[in-house]
This record gives structure tokens, C-alpha cells and sequence, in this order.
């Protein structure tokens, strides 16, 4: 008899609707291999769904803020339900870019420099300016610490930084970042393997969010990477290195930028996304490793730690 999985989807991050187009897609590959499943909100009704239905797994395709980030792991941690993707400790320290960051530096990956910027009543733009040309320079990348798909990430120069920062008040505190040109390029790791790497050429300003989800977008997916194979095999490197230095398990997915021959890991993906325009399913089946053989791969290497 098949494994019943329940699937998580949706959510309250501002992923919500890419969590859903995820859970869909996993659920119509499973159900063609006669799996039983049901597709399921984590709202105050999950831990009764999960009795009920009593699944052998969870696979969780939430994104972002109470999906990615530890919460709803702990939850599966207390019911012992094995679910697929990294657990609380290492979720949590991979959405937090803040954390993860002094993670990569402490292991001696190459990360851009930064300043942590805590919201006060009385702050003050022109210091803060000034601060940025001392330590940092413009243009800069302003981020929230914990979001995920490029939500609410803006290049600012001097004189759009404060329209742009404004914008990310309601988060309190935030990244500001050195903004490193070059090439995006994307690792993808599944266990202990290093599965292969992928670069993007959006026609938007860089890999945002409407340039990860919206077809319309016309970002170009290039693979095999046109790059030298010892500059492939460090950024591989990097990433198996950053996966295990986090804690993380499953499938990740790392964010560089290659410039002047060198790689600087802008974050790791605990969860990436498993949709028709999702890089790991496309890096998956660039090494003959079909969308669904990678779905029930995830569903194998589920565990639960405690």
C-alpha cells in the first residue's frame, strides 16, 4: 500500500501563493503514482488533520515566515510525524540571514559585508548614510532578516535609499548589504550530494521575486553553467560546506553571486520551490533525476530528530 502524505500549503507568509502552486504540483505527481494524499493549511485545525488522516509523512511546501522558519517543524517534532526538509534549529537559522551570515563567516565563506539596522523613532537617515560610504558603499541591498523569494529586497543608491527603506519600517530590523555585480548563480544540494548549479539571466534589475514566479518575466535559466569547472566545483563546494554547517537536511538551494572569480553566498534555501519554474526540480532533471523520483526521494529522506 503507498504512504499517505499529507501536504502542507499556503500559509500567512508573503509566499502564501507560491506555498500553494508548490503543494499542488508535489500532489499531482504523487497522486499519478496512486499515493494517498490530502493537501492541508497550517491553521488550528493541522494537528487534527494529522490525526485523522494519520500520514506517514508531511511535506511541507510552506515558505517563508511560519513554514521555512522552525515553527511548524517544532509542531511536527512534538506529534513524532515525520516530515521532509530541514528541522527546527537549522530552519530557523537559514531564514535568518542575520545568523546564517555569522554562520558563513565563521566557516570562511565568502558573504557580502553588512550592517544590521535596528528601526528607532529618531533615526537618522544622513548618519546612517554616511556610515553606509564608510563601511559599505553605495549602491546597497536593503532586506528584511527573515523572508524568503527576494520579498522586500531593493538596490538603492544614494538617493533612492531612504524612499526605499521606508518601506521596510514595519520589519524593525533589517539587513543592509554591499551590493555585489556579477552573476547569479544557484547550487542545488539533496542529502550529502551536490546536485549541480544553474545561473539566471533576469531582464529585471536582479533574481527578485516577480522574476522568480512570473513567466512573464523572461529570466533565462542557464544550464549546464558556461563556467570554468574548478570555479563549478568551488561553488558546489561552498554550498555542501554552508548545508552542513547550518544543520541543514534534504534538498537546499544556495544564492550566489560569481564576480572577479570569486563566490559570495548571499543565502541557503531551506525549502526552495517545487514549481514548473522552480531550479531544483530543474537542476534535478538536468542529472536525470525526474520531478517526481525527486519527490519521493524528499519523502524517504524525511525523519523527525527527536
Amino acid at each position: 500500500m503507498k504512504k499517505k502524505i499529507l501536504i502542507l500549503a499556503g500559509g500567512f507568509s508573503k509566499e502564501r501563493e507560491i506555498s500553494i502552486i508548490t503543494a499542488r504540483s508535489v500532489n499531482n505527481e504523487l497522486k499519478k503514482k496512486n499515493y494517498l494524499t490530502k493537501i492541508c493549511e497550517p491553521d488550528g485545525t493541522l494537528i487534527k488533520n494529522i490525526k485523522k488522516f494519520k500520514p506517514n509523512v508531511v511535506f511541507n511546501a510552506l515558505h517563508g515566515r511560519y513554514g521555512e522558519d522552525g515553527y511548524i517543524q517544532s509542531l511536527l517534532e512534538i506529534e513524532k510525524i515525520k516530515y521532509t526538509h530541514s528541522g527546527p534549529l537549522a530552519s530557523s537559522i537559514a531564514i535568518n540571514k542575520l545568523i546564517s551570515k555569522k554562520i558563513f563567516i565563521k566557516n570562511k565563506i565568502l558573504t557580502p559585508k553588512y550592517i544590521k539596522l535596528k528601526f528607532k523613532n529618531n533615526l537618522n537617515v544622513n548618519n546612517l548614510k554616511k556610515k553606509i560610504k564608510k563601511k559599505l558603499r553605495f549602491p546597497v541591498v536593503i532586506k528584511p532578516l527573515n523572508e524568503g523569494s527576494s520579498v522586500e529586497v531593493y538596490i538603492c543608491n544614494n538617493n533612492n535609499f531612504k524612499k526605499n527603506l521606508i518601506k521596510l519600517e514595519s520589519y524593525k530590523e533589517i539587513l543592509i548589504e554591499e551590493y555585489i555585480p556579477g552573476r547569479e548563480i544557484q547550487v542545488a544540494i539533496m542529502g550529502k550530494r551536490k546536485l549541480g548549479a544553474i545561473e539566471l539571466k533576469p531582464k529585471r534589475q536582479f533574481y527578485d521575486y516577480k522574476a522568480k514566479y512570473n513567466k512573464n518575466a523572461q529570466t533565462k535559466h542557464l544550464i549546464p553553467v558556461n563556467i570554468e569547472k574548478k570555479y563549478l566545483n568551488k561553488a558546489l563546494d561552498i554550498s555542501l560546506k554552508a548545508h552542513t554547517a547550518i544543520g541543514c537536511r534534504g534538498v537546499t538551494r544556495s544564492d550566489f553571486k560569481f564576480y572577479k572569480n570569486k563566490f559570495y553566498l548571499l543565502e541557503i534555501n531551506t525549502q526552495p520551490g517545487m514549481t514548473s519554474l522552480s531550479l531544483v526540480p530543474e537542476i534535478a532533471k538536468y542529472k536525470n533525476i525526474s520531478f517526481i523520483q525527486l519527490i519521493e526521494w524528499m519523502i524517504k529522506d524525511a525523519s523527525v530528530y527527536r
